[in-house]
């Protein structure tokens, strides 16, 4: 079966989040766990952030005693760029190297959080097809 929607994507996976209040050695513990690179962070199932390894790491690592006594809403990112559930993976490939993010939250029609995709989960035809659609759109040859 090829998976051409977000929608068939997330349907394999279960959603990993943490809470606003958490502390950043949970969020570790759950990125660790999961083998993931970023979270979202949803209270009553609303995303009210992300927070990724390059967050903990340029945040919080380099300050001591950061880990137990800082927060996730201490250094998540706010109001993260979202892909609806029914949008393709060549469009959040397009949202992802526009913005330059490696983390997308999925939300469905009411704003709840349903999924999480990496740019790892997009395949190599998803993301060629979004290069080639833009440089087609801009008048110029793909890289």
């Amino acid at each position: 079966m090829t998976i051409n929607t977000i929608d068939q994507f997330i349907a394999r996976q279960t959603l990993v989040s943490v809470t606003p209040d958490a502390t950043i050695r949970m969020a570790c513990l759950f990125l660790n766990r999961h083998n993931v690179g970023a979270l979202p962070v949803l209270e009553n199932d609303m995303l009210k952030g992300i927070i990724s390894e390059r967050d903990v790491i340029r945040r919080c690592i380099c300050e001591p005693g950061a880990l137990d006594a800082m927060r996730v809403e201490d250094i998540m990112s706010t109001n993260p760029v979202t892909v609806r559930r029914s949008s393709t993976l060549a469009e959040a490939a397009t949202l992802m190297r526009k913005g330059c993010f490696r983390h997308l939250p999925v939300v469905d029609d009411e704003g709840r959080a349903v999924g999480m995709l990496s740019l790892r989960d997009i395949p190599t035809e998803y993301r060629l097809m979004s290069e080639q659609r833009d440089a087609h759109h801009m008048g110029a040859e793909p890289a």
